[in-house]
Formats: C-alpha cells, structure tokens, sequence
C-alpha cells in the first residue's frame, strides 16, 4: 500500500499528453485490428495504466479499458468511498466500482461489440481468476496478447515523462545527499533519508542498503537495525507522479564518497554506451532496469539477466554498478536516457 501523496498535476502532467499517448495507442490498435485494449493495474504494477491516465492506486486493482473509439474506462475494486479521489487523479471518462473486475470489463466490451477482438497487455501475466471472468463475461470476444504492442508504444520516453524522472531523480538525491551525523545508526539514517523524500513530495520511496561494503556489495531492504561497516551504500527507490527511478550512493565513514574523476567517468562511460553492454565489461556487477508494460522497474540486462531485454533508444532507464576505486569499493546508481540516432546515453542526475 501507498504511503505518498499521490494527486494529479495538470502542469507537471497535462491532458494534452495523455491525449498524445491514446491517439498512438488507438492507431497502434487499428493497425493491428483490435477493437479495444486492456490494461491490468495494482499497488505494483502501476506503470501501464498511470502512463496512460496518471492513475496510481493506493491498494487493491483495476483493469484500463481503452477502446478505438471511446473515451478511456477504469474498472476499479475499490469502494464507491475513493470515488472522487480516483476522479481527481485520473483522466478517465468514467470509473466503475465492482469486486469482479474481469466480469464487469467484459460485459462492457460484449455490449459494445459481442465479437471484439480485444488485446491484453502481459496477458500471460493475468491472473486466472480475471482471465476465466473477461471469458464468462464476454463469451465471444476474443483475447490477443498485446505486450508486444503496447511495449513498442511506451519505449521511447516524451518530454513529460523525462521531466517527471528528472524531478523524482532530485528527491532521491535530495534524500542521500547529507552526510550522515557521527556514529548516526543505520536505521536512523535511513529515516531520515525517508522523511525527506516525503517532504519533497514522493509518492513512495524504498531504502535498500548495504550495510558493510567489506563483507557484502548486495542491497537489502533493513528490518531492525543493522550495524554499519567502515563503508555502506544506499539506495533509493522513488516515486513522483507515476514515475519511477533508483540512486545508489556510497558512504565512507561519517562522510559521502567522492569518486575521482577515473571512477565517475568509468561509470558515465559505461552508461553512454547503452543500449551496448561493452562499457560495463570491466565491472564486477551491473544493472539496467527499466519499464516494458506495467512493473516500473524491471530487469532488462546486466550481469545476472541471464536474458537480456535492450532498452530501446530514448528509453529511461535506471543503472547501477559496482566499482573499485583505490581498494575502495563504491556501488553507484542514477537514471539514465537512453540515446537516439547515434546519440550516446546520458546521466539525467549525477549520484555522487
């Protein structure tokens, strides 16, 4: 469950966008001779249904049904009390409430078309219970697998969404930029590192840490406290609008690392080099997550991908690797767009 804010900003976020993404998305369904689309969401697998309408449950699910020639319908099982919020935050034509939201989408799809051809995003993905009620609702429709086309129309970045990164990109920096006090305990670092973030406006933000860089490079959520080591690495997983990006940064002592020039080139070297993974030859860990359909970060290569997915040119990604610099071991994370034409990739923050 959301713990955030999350309202809807028609500045940061304006209807001309959403508008902009469901004319590609209608063409998209023309061309492959779908009636309509369906779009699954839920507290962690927000990123479909909010690029498309900025919506971001707190808890509980919803289907997106997006039909060639109607307005946008969210089918919500939620209360008929966050009505008006849900109304607030997204830019839908109407938000039905039921507790069997497959059965509801289907009947609405079957009434206008009892034969449409209708294309689920990561149908493979849905779950039983929700597949077996679009077949009970809408006997005759028929279900396509549309990841790969709605897959296509996400991958490259608009300006709005770059924007949205950037700005969730300062939070996190914002977030693990004071160094921590002398002796401050692991737990209470983290706090304070939350508290932050919220007072920035996150909608959610994740602490992962590795405790003592000596012993274990991997990051970890910390339940109770865990001792610190000489050295400790921190990592932020934020929110803002719908958006989502990691930063990593190393602490040494009671102060933030400072890589030299070397170490923080390596990094951006390696991250301009994208959608190529030969930057990263030399690294002894790397990873390039990024969004496809609904999760908003998810593996697309890296050291353990044992099968890559390349991010397309002008895609966001977030990136984080493992670097030695002097004996020293620094883990270091940021956002990152892909580039275009020939254009290398580029840091949207520094995270050192």
């Amino acid at each position: 469950m959301r713990r955030g804010l999350i309202s809807h900003s028609k500045i940061e976020l304006p209807d001309a966008v959403l508008d902009a993404r469901l004319a590609r998305l209608r063409a998209a369904l023309a061309e492959a001779r779908l009636d309509a689309l369906l779009l699954y969401t839920n507290n962690t697998r927000t990123a479909g249904v909010s690029w498309l309408t900025g919506f971001v449950p707190y808890w509980s699910e919803a289907l997106l049904v997006v039909a060639r020639e109607r307005a946008p319908v969210l089918v919500v099982a939620l209360t008929y009390r966050v009505k008006s919020w849900i109304e607030r935050t997204s830019y839908v034509a109407e938000v039905i409430h039921t507790p069997r939201i497959g059965l509801e989408a289907a009947r609405m799809i079957a009434g206008w078309k009892a034969d449409a051809a209708v294309g689920v995003a990561d149908l493979d993905g849905l779950s039983a219970g929700i597949a077996d009620d679009l077949r009970e609702g809408g006997p005759r429709l028929t279900l396509r697998d549309a990841t790969a086309l709605f897959a296509r129309l996400r991958a490259k970045a608009d300006p709005a969404e770059i924007a949205l990164a950037v700005k969730a990109a300062s939070i996190a920096r914002d977030a693990l930029s004071p160094a921590p006090a002398r002796g401050a305990p692991l737990g209470d670092i983290i706090a304070d590192a939350e508290a932050r973030a919220r007072g920035l406006g996150a909608e959610e933000i994740y602490i992962a840490a590795a405790p003592d860089l000596a012993r274990d490079q991997r990051f970890r959520r910390i339940e109770g406290e865990a001792v610190r080591g000489a050295s400790f690495a921190l990592r932020a997983t934020v929110a803002y609008k719908g958006t989502w990006i990691r930063l990593a940064r190393t602490f040494i002592g009671d102060g933030a690392a400072t890589p030299d020039e070397a170490a923080a080139g390596r990094f951006a070297a390696a991250v301009a080099a994208l959608p190529s993974e030969r930057g990263f030859a030399a690294f002894s860990s790397w990873l390039v997550e990024g969004c496809r359909i609904a999760q908003p970060l998810a593996p697309l290569m890296g050291s353990r991908v044992a099968e890559p997915d390349p991010p397309a040119p002008g895609a966001l990604v977030s990136v984080q690797a493992s670097i030695e610099v002097g004996g020293q071991v620094v883990l270091l994370g940021a956002p990152a767009l892909v580039g275009e034409r020939g254009e290398a990739a580029s840091l949207l923050i520094q995270p050192f």
